[in-house]
């Protein structure tokens, strides 16, 4: 049997083999970006300056569904470190909050949003918001979604990657990871990041089935974590209480006012393919949740004395043999790359697009400026969360949640009834008294009750203070 030891220096783990795998993973990623930047310049030649815009977010709306399945599957899963850490520390707890919670929240999405989405023919989740309730509260949206995809946990974690590669400090890996990314995907469009998350998606699936294969075969099943892992490590809470575990169950709601969701689903064929893409992607989310959680617990009982944040990716390199070494490497990059690289690009498109006086003047190097001003804000929010990737996860989820999911929920089941004032004032509203909670001392009693209920609470409140009447279909 392999020992195991939590204090590896991985680059000292790999042989030529090993990074002829990485290297040649690397090349196809780089391929697939350029091949779709020489598809979007065709086109952009035979468009007019609105119908390029749209090829250039939107990939034309031609997104098939295995395209579908691939970028979005990809693009939903880049924090792995931040899940294997929660399931290195707390079990099927993370299965749960960041797993099941979640997949409700897509089946939501698909069964219910899909098609209502689809009338709107718009480019972006501000743009529909626009078109439904008015420009105040576009503007706000899109301030709200900035924050929301600004890919500050994803800066950290291929930060994370290249420290445990390099054994460098944190700051410069974030650094040079992001580096790395803006180096491709400033070209291309969204056809590009679709084409490299397809690569991406095939590298990630199967590295992180490896891991659970290879720890089944040289541990066993479940009893060998029974018996080497504490019992709070098989309950659905952790130990943490119902309390703070349903307020994940929250955060997960807003998927359904995802901007990435709504991209991908404004660029699929048709609503038929956004639906059933959502629903084959969260049958391979759980598969992937089953993997991550269980290769987590498994580094959890073999080497505990791990740092939580990286054990699940020092576990594996030790576990897996020469060859396949090189190819998790490779899978748990792709994994990042493919989620950094989307939330770039759609935080650049908030900045340039959404924010933008006249939508009509998007170019591609408008584009790519907006990418390099949203990469230094999310590199410098990353220093300030100082490398949290659960609590950037909490903090910024909580904020789309809590002002925006009921306003953009509640205006699709009273879609006459709610003005641009409603909408502006209850997101308003739900984003201050989050705020406050959050900041002001506050009693005993009520010091575990999560800012996200109050801003929950308060834009409902609001909300239908503002509603407009319901009118008499009677009168005439």
């Amino acid at each position: 049997m392999t020992s195991f030891t939590s204090k590896l220096v991985i680059k000292n783990a790999l042989n030529f083999f090993d990074w002829i795998i990485f290297g040649l993973v690397l090349i196809l990623t780089i391929s697939s970006v350029l091949y779709g930047s020489k598809i979007l310049k065709k086109n952009t030649v035979k468009h007019s300056p609105i119908q390029s815009a749209i090829d250039h977010l939107l990939m034309g709306r031609g997104l098939t569904l295995p395209l579908f399945i691939g970028t979005l599957v990809a693009t939903w899963y880049g924090g792995i470190f931040g899940v294997t850490k929660i399931a290195f520390e707390r079990g099927i707890y993370n299965f749960v909050t960041q797993g099941v919670f979640w997949y409700l929240s897509y089946i939501i999405f698909a069964l219910f949003l899909v098609k209502r989405i689809a009338k709107y023919e718009a480019i972006t989740l501000p743009d529909m918001i626009e078109k439904m309730f008015g420009r105040k509260s576009a503007k706000l949206a899109a301030i709200f979604n900035l924050f929301n995809v600004l890919p500050i946990a994803y800066i950290i974690s291929i930060g994370l990657f290249i420290s445990s590669l390099t054994g460098w400090a944190l700051t410069p890996s974030m650094i040079s990871g992001l580096l790395i990314v803006l180096s491709y995907c400033l070209w291309g469009g969204l056809r590009s990041v679709v084409l490299s998350d397809l690569v991406q998606f095939f590298t990630m699936c199967f590295s992180v089935a490896l891991v659970l294969l290879f720890s089944l075969t040289q541990f066993g099943g479940p009893q060998f974590l029974i018996e080497k892992l504490p019992a709070t490590y098989f309950e659905p809470t952790g130990g943490q209480g119902w309390g703070l575990t349903l307020v994940w169950g929250f955060i997960a709601l807003s998927t359904l006012v995802d901007p990435n969701f709504y991209q991908r689903c404004f660029a699929a064929k048709s609503p038929q393919v956004a639906k059933k893409g959502i629903l084959i992607s969260t049958v391979i989310w759980l598969c992937f949740d089953i993997c991550t959680t269980f290769g987590a617990m498994y580094a959890k009982a073999v080497i505990p004395e791990a740092q939580s944040s990286t054990a699940y990716l020092t576990y594996a390199i030790q576990l897996l043999p020469h060859g396949l070494r090189g190819l998790f490497l490779a899978g748990i990059l792709a994994t990042i790359l493919s989620t950094l690289d989307s939330y770039l690009f759609l935080a650049a498109t908030t900045f340039s697009f959404d924010l933008s006086k006249d939508k009509t003047k998007l170019t591609a190097k408008k584009h790519s400026a907006a990418i390099l001003c949203v990469a230094s804000l999310a590199l410098l929010m990353a220093f300030i969360f100082s490398g949290d990737i659960k609590s950037v996860w909490k903090t910024l989820g909580s904020l789309s949640a809590g002002c925006m999911l009921l306003p953009v929920l509640l205006g699709q089941v009273y879609p006459t009834r709610v003005s641009d004032k409603t909408f502006l004032y209850s997101s308003l509203c739900g984003a201050i008294s989050m705020i406050i909670w959050r900041f002001i001392d506050k009693p005993q009693l009520l010091h575990n009750i999560d800012g996200l209920y109050i801003g929950m609470l308060s834009t409902t409140l609001i909300f239908f203070i503002f509603l407009r009447p319901k009118k008499d279909s009677t009168k005439t």
